[in-house]
């Protein structure tokens, strides 16, 4: 058994696992595919402490290494359940397999929402992007497209417009939906196009590097072709929560209500919820340090209650 398990290997994760080894209690990390998280699609990261540049794969491998090197265990696998026995000890599920903690640090990130669309994951970090706050400096002086027409979207296309030379915002319903004021404020931008009733059907490319969407007209089905420097996804995030409903609350978009301290609103005693699948308003590889230092602090003080 060990003393705690943090499901996840993003930032907040591997945060959480250095300062729980750091403590002196034993921690083990299960993640299902990517150690680092979303920052491993950004190749060029320029806003986190202590680097002026660094990419988001090396900042990863640094994180994991110092994870290892204070003696964390990792193990690839999916997380399935999370469930508190009558005793207090949690059980984890991954791939089958029962494991068992004193306490779990949740911190299985948000996924951005994807088009699905050929080429698509080839040519992130070469062209299409998802976050403006990250990688919008990269853009400036260029034409670049945002896809969606809700609150992330407008938020992000407002970013971009201060400094792109121009910002066309395809939407695929025939009006933006989001609030009113954040359309005002979107449209007042002069480089702001708006194309809406409009899909994005496919991408060019040339020599890895996006260049065009191809786009098709919901009413008459007529296509075309928009040449762009760099397209920002914003249709949403997909919080990985599922496996946690039965020890946290979930609110309507999946993600985890819990307040700075970490802690889940209802949950039992030692369960904790780090980086972007709680509930919060900004999502950075910051913010998500923050949050899995706090944790691993707060389930290290719950431990020795404990004893």
């Amino acid at each position: 058994m060990h003393d705690i398990i943090v499901v996840g290997a993003g930032p907040a994760g591997l945060t959480a696992a250095v300062y729980a080894r750091r403590a002196g209690k034993s921690v083990l990390v299960i993640e299902k595919s990517t150690f680092g998280g979303q920052m491993t699609f950004s190749p060029k990261i320029e806003n986190y402490p202590g680097f002026s540049e660094i990419s988001g794969n090396e900042l990863a491998d640094r994180m994991v290494e110092q994870a290892l090197g204070l003696g964390a265990e990792v193990e690839l696998a999916t997380v399935s359940e999370v469930r508190r026995k009558a005793d207090g000890i949690f059980e984890t599920v991954a791939d089958g397999k029962v494991c068992e903690s004193l306490s779990v640090i949740i911190a299985a990130g948000a996924e951005h929402r994807r088009l699905g669309l050929e080429g698509e994951e080839e040519l992130i970090g070469s062209g299409i992007s998802f976050c403006a706050v990250c990688d919008g400096a990269f853009f400036a002086g260029k034409h670049v497209a945002v896809i969606g027409g809700g609150n992330s979207a407008a938020v992000e296309a407002s970013l971009l417009a201060e400094t792109c030379s121009k910002v066309t915002v395809v939407q695929n319903l025939p009006s933006l939906t989001c609030d009113a004021a954040s359309a005002e404020a979107l449209l007042a931008h002069p480089n702001v196009e708006l194309i809406c009733g409009t899909i994005v059907e496919g991408y060019l490319s040339e020599g890895g590097s996006l260049t065009g969407l191809k786009l098709k007209n919901t009413e008459t089905g007529e296509g075309s072709v928009l040449y762009v420097d760099g397209c920002f996804i914003a249709i949403g995030l997909k919080p990985e929560n599922s496996p946690f409903a039965g020890v946290a609350s979930l609110d309507r978009a999946g993600y985890i209500p819990a307040g700075e301290d970490t802690v889940p609103d209802g949950a039992p005693a030692g369960i904790y919820v780090a980086g972007d699948c709680r509930a919060k308003r900004i999502r950075q590889i910051s913010t998500a340090a923050a949050d899995g230092a706090v944790a691993a602090l707060a389930a290290c003080a719950y431990i020795d209650g404990l004893k």
